[in-house]
């Protein structure tokens, strides 16, 4: 599984999952490029750019290959439906989905220079299994969902591949009121069939897998790496 010299661009790594991902790749060889609003602790190759409002042009001084892209930005904006406003549901949509299509189609003819590269999305387990107060981030994680197996369809030929990973609640500064006490905490834990919330490693090991050479047949998945949520009682 050698990432050896490989060029990945890891998009929101200044903590969590992205910067799990970044630290796996960089650990196996990869050169590492990162973008978000905040520059990661590790040592990479730095765009400052924001989903919110995405400005491609940073993306100029790329390498003109990337073998890999990774888009790790998220929302968790849990509200009763009623008490969601539409400025809601655009902002999640616009993090979520829009971000991610404005950084490919910026990156497009990089990943294809590769002719074996890999893009990396994120859904999340919400979208398969119905869950209270999760409309907005079910909505536009449900999109992402249907853009991984449209885009992984329209770029077979090119030899890019898509997948996207749907994690449970995972161990994360963005989900830190979700696990902000021992109690929320045993609770999340007992909500899975296999006892515990995600780690951030657990995540970057499956991203490793479809980033690698072996995960070269994978395309167009939707892996559920959920502790078991998604489809057991």
């Amino acid at each position: 599984m050698s990432f050896q010299g490989k060029n990945y661009l890891i998009v929101g790594a200044s903590s969590g999952i992205g910067l799990s991902i970044a630290e796996t790749l960089l650990s196996n060889g990869a050169n590492v490029f990162t973008a978000s609003r905040t520059q990661p602790s590790i040592s990479t190759s730095h765009f400052n750019w924001d989903a919110s409002a995405p400005i491609n042009e940073v993306f100029n001084n790329l390498p003109s290959t990337l073998d890999g892209l990774v888009y790790c930005p998220g929302t968790i904006n849990l509200k009763p439906f009623n008490r969601l406003t539409i400025e809601d549901f655009q902002k999640d949509f616009q993090i979520n989905v829009l971000g991610a299509i404005s950084v490919i189609q910026a990156n497009i003819s990089r990943l294809k220079s590769s002719g074996n590269a890999s893009v990396v999305l994120f859904s999340t387990v919400a979208v398969q299994t119905g869950m209270g107060f999760h409309a907005s981030v079910a909505t536009s994680k449900g999109a992402i969902e249907g853009l991984t197996r449209s885009l992984a369809a329209e770029y077979s030929s090119s030899k890019i591949r898509f997948n996207a990973i749907a994690p449970s609640l995972t161990d994360t500064p963005l989900a830190k009121m979700l696990l902000s006490s021992p109690e929320k905490i045993d609770a999340s834990n007992k909500r899975h069939p296999l006892g515990r919330v995600g780690t951030s490693n657990d995540i970057a090991a499956v991203a490793k897998l479809l980033l690698s050479n072996d995960g070269s047949w994978i395309t167009g998945q939707i892996l559920h790496v959920d502790g078991g949520m998604g489809n057991l009682k």
